[in-house]
């Protein structure tokens, strides 16, 4: 097998608004063992649902060189999503390809946690530096509703305990917050990750895809979940570690906890968005509500070099203007909502 060497760094590329690439979100898979509502609900992706096989999926030695590309245009991070990732065979030894890349500073994977307890060691031996779990509730009755009755909180639980005992410290605790549904239980969250080193974040529900049945009226806006949280623990703000990032970020004013918001419907962030994803079939998305994605696989297995790559994805993002969040109310008024599922590119 020809391995790709690290493409020759140029000149970081930004897009038609200025933004640069700095992060980039691997789907190393689209099934999931998951039917979460806002995402992937069962009624419309049942048991026989035929999701992409094999070989349309990107080889991890493809992904590498794809993400070497990305990287010698300026991307700094680099996150395995899904669908469920840990879904994906062996991905210890595509964590430990990309751990090897010049100039990456930081590896990570989202994942439900199911399948974590049995992995984490392996993933952390191979170089992933950090961890999300997602965790929508800590009641095994929401917490099944809330994964189309497929998973236990218990295994999440187990999966975040044998992240700890691998070295994985701060990981990031991510619920996604319904009206009605699971809104109450907010400070069930921080009640149990204060004093762990952990950091929930809550986050607004989106109208990602076109299936999950958004409803604005089921959105729980930062400011309402911040006022809560704070009736019982006062919080103080804190700086962000960088631009562009998602979560707001407040602690507890007592030092037990780091709480984050990710606003994306109450106070949207696409101007300083600096995120691509690329997804399990090899297709360059860039914005999680974009229609259609940019095909990388086709260039890649018909032979372009890996200059060749970098000249289409760097051409792709000079040419990006996505702003969805900011743009939500008009672009929804007009009726044409097609857009990506979120299981196909993560989050």
């Amino acid at each position: 097998m020809n391995r790709a060497i690290d493409p020759v760094l140029v000149e970081p590329v930004r897009d038609a608004l200025a933004r640069p690439l700095h992060d980039l979100r691997i789907s190393v898979i689209d099934r999931c063992n998951f039917r979460c509502p806002y995402c992937m609900p069962e009624d419309r992706y049942a048991h026989d649902h035929v999701f992409l096989p094999k070989d349309e999926r990107l080889r991890f030695e493809e992904i590498e060189r794809i993400a070497r590309a990305f990287v010698a245009l300026g991307v700094r991070k680099l996150r395995l999503t899904g669908g469920e990732p840990l879904l994906r065979r062996d991905l210890h030894v595509l964590v430990r390809q990309l751990a090897q890349i010049a100039d990456v500073e930081d590896l990570a994977l989202t994942t439900n946690g199911t399948l974590l307890a049995r992995q984490a060691q392996a993933l952390r031996d191979a170089g992933l530096k950090r961890l999300t779990v997602s965790l929508d509730s800590l009641d095994p009755a929401t917490f099944r509703q809330l994964c189309g009755g497929r998973g236990e909180v218990a295994e999440v639980l187990d999966g975040i305990a044998a992240a700890e005992r691998a070295g994985f410290a701060r990981i990031k605790i991510n619920c996604v917050v319904l009206r009605g549904v699971n809104d109450a239980q907010v400070p069930d969250l921080v009640e149990h990750f204060r004093g762990t080193g952990h950091i929930v974040r809550f986050i607004e529900y989106m109208d990602v895809g076109t299936v999950n049945g958004w409803d604005p009226a089921r959105v729980v806006p930062s400011a309402e979940l911040r006022a809560r949280i704070a009736e019982r623990w006062p919080l103080r703000t804190l700086d962000s570690n960088y631009r562009g990032e998602v979560a707001q970020r407040h602690a507890l004013v007592d030092g037990s906890a780091e709480i984050g918001f990710i606003s994306a419907v109450s106070q949207p962030f696409c101007g300083d968005c600096s995120r691509a994803r690329l997804s399990a079939d090899g297709k360059l998305y860039t914005c999680l509500f974009a229609k259609a994605g940019f095909d990388l696989r086709g260039p890649l297995r018909a032979g372009a070099s890996d200059v060749e790559v970098q000249a289409l994805i760097a051409q792709r993002w000079s040419a990006r203007r996505d702003r969805y969040s900011e743009l939500r109310a008009r672009q929804r008024a007009t009726g044409n909502n097609e857009r990506v599922e979120m299981y196909e590119i993560g989050g």
